[in-house]
């Protein structure tokens, strides 16, 4: 069987991701230049955050969670693990099938659930008219996702790290396309624009299951659509995802408690959204990178009693994790402002979208770190089959972000919904650690990993100083059509600079170390 090669694994998922990332910054410039955070804004990213929230349940949540250890399992053991991965596809399938049609009825009632702010206003009846549309968007997705376990298990990742490149490229395509015939410059074109998008999200799903598709059957797991079977397998498959399946329940109604509050304030749930997108770019690149190699490497290992490979795998994770997302965050923080106003504020997109975008940047850049050890702390849990005390923390993460989100917006607003996301983040990276203290030495932190943090975090402070003072000079420039993006290359180029130099100087890593891996 392939060997899965850890740090060779997260640089391909990481680069086809930052890929991806980048694209995507580029359709968010595109639809808040054409529809901005008005109304029909709202509605078309409310609708596609519906297919999204149970594509997390189903697909990279619950199922996957509990799928991944098993399949990598089954492959390290000599198994019969096409059949089961066979078994799980069609029972995948058969389920959504009836879940999105149920959902399309329902649709006004999920809205609610999702944005109850928007009742009696036009974004409610765009918001389901949307919604009905895009919905069909998690059949395609969870069954890709599925697939991309397959093909991670097996030490394959470029296919399903390249898939989610396709759903920008088809929305890009669908907002140029619409723009080159409307203009899109009234409402009335605003909405064609806003269903032009709708439809493109079914068809990105498409795309992307048809790609990985292909590729599970050049590795030897071709799916067919057949009568779903329960077999005893999947029955223990079932048992394993439900406590994930109610730990991911509870992570989306995070997620709606932080919609719900930002409902209430025009404008806020594009902030929000727009907000989003640029913190879930490091958080994409190396968290998610991170966990999709982690779980499977670490399950199999478990499987052959190789704990000191497995501590050492989750170590150098965790290291390289957070030696790239705590500058990165520490970056947030400080040149949100400018951030903002060069990638987005153009076409209806003003300066007070951008100042208010700006700091739900900041806030979410406070909890970045957070975002990112969860993903290498959640395999510990997962590549042993339990699921239920990552559920019992998610309970507590709900409660603590209802309280922080509900009860702090009176005082502060839209905000309160990032400051709960990401104070929630610290809390359960907190949880999750506790929890690791009576498990096997695979999930200790080793001597290099507690050397080298501290410096990690005192070159990340270095650079921010650089990169606000560097800022500060740079601000003129910023206001400049023609030079505003040089000057934030610019101030980016610093701030990586700066913080590889520092870095290198005190030992929080070795520039050989990247190079290596990188050519690996």
């Amino acid at each position: 069987m392939k060997p899965i090669r850890l740090m060779s694994g997260f640089f391909t998922v990481g680069l086809w991701t930052l890929a991806s990332r980048l694209l995507g910054f580029v359709r968010d410039i595109m639809i808040a230049a054409y529809l901005g955070t008005g109304p029909v804004a709202e509605a078309f990213l409310v609708a596609f955050s519906l297919p999204n929230l149970f594509r997390r349940f189903f697909a990279e949540g619950a199922f996957n969670m509990a799928f991944v250890p098993m399949f990598s399992k089954k492959l390290e053991g000599g198994e019969d693990a096409k059949e089961f991965a066979q078994d799980a596809f069609v029972g995948l399938a058969g389920v959504l099938v009836v879940f999105t049609v149920v959902a399309i009825v329902l649709m006004p009632a999920l809205v609610t659930m999702m944005a109850s702010g928007f009742i009696g206003s036009e974004r409610f009846d765009l918001a389901v008219y949307y919604g009905r549309i895009a919905f069909p968007y998690i059949l395609f997705i969870s069954l890709s996702a599925l697939l991309s376990g397959v093909l991670n298990a097996t030490g394959r990742f470029t296919a399903a790290a390249a898939a989610p490149l396709l759903l920008n490229i088809v929305f890009i395509s669908a907002l140029v396309l619409t723009g080159l015939t409307c203009g899109c410059t009234g409402v009335d074109n605003q909405t064609l624009m806003g269903e032009a998008l709708a439809y493109a999200v079914p068809v990105a799903g498409i795309a992307q299951v048809t790609l990985v598709w292909f590729a599970a059957k050049r590795a030897g797991f071709p799916m067919r659509l057949q009568r779903p079977k329960m077999t005893p397998e999947l029955k223990r498959l079932a048992i394993i995802a439900a406590p994930a399946a109610l730990a991911g329940g509870v992570v989306q109604i995070n997620l709606l408690v932080g919609r719900q509050v930002a409902s209430f304030f025009d404008g806020a749930v594009a902030w929000l959204n727009y907000a989003d997108r640029l913190y879930q770019l490091p958080l994409g690149v190396v968290g998610i990178a991170i966990g999709v190699v982690l779980l499977p490497d670490l399950s199999r290992r478990l499987r052959a009693g190789d704990h000191e490979g497995g501590q050492n795998a989750f170590n150098r994770a965790s290291e390289i994790s957070l030696a790239l997302t705590v500058p990165a965050a520490v970056a947030l923080m400080v040149i949100s402002l400018p951030l903002v106003s060069v990638l987005y504020e153009r076409g209806v997109f003003d300066s007070d979208d951008t100042a208010a975008t700006a700091i739900a940047v900041a806030i979410y850049g406070l909890g970045l770190p957070a975002f990112v050890m969860q993903k290498t702390l959640q395999p510990l849990y997962f590549a042993r089959e339990d699921t239920k005390r990552p559920f019992y923390y998610a309970l507590i993460a709900l409660a603590l972000n209802a309280a922080l989100a509900i009860g702090l917006s009176p005082f502060i607003g839209y905000i309160a919904a990032a400051v709960g996301t990401s104070l929630t983040g610290w809390a359960t990276v907190l949880l999750l650690l506790n929890g690791t203290r009576h498990m096997d030495g695979a999930s200790k932190f080793d001597a290099r990993f507690k050397q080298r943090l501290p410096r990690i975090v005192l070159a990340s402070a270095g650079m921010g100083v650089i990169l606000w003072v560097t800022a500060a000079v740079l601000s003129p420039f910023f206001g400049i059509a023609t030079l505003r993006y040089l000057a934030l290359l610019v101030l980016v180029l610093t701030g990586i600079v700066s913080y590889f130099g520092i870095g290198h100087l005190i030992g929080a890593f070795k520039l050989a170390e990247f190079k290596r891996n990188l050519r690996r």
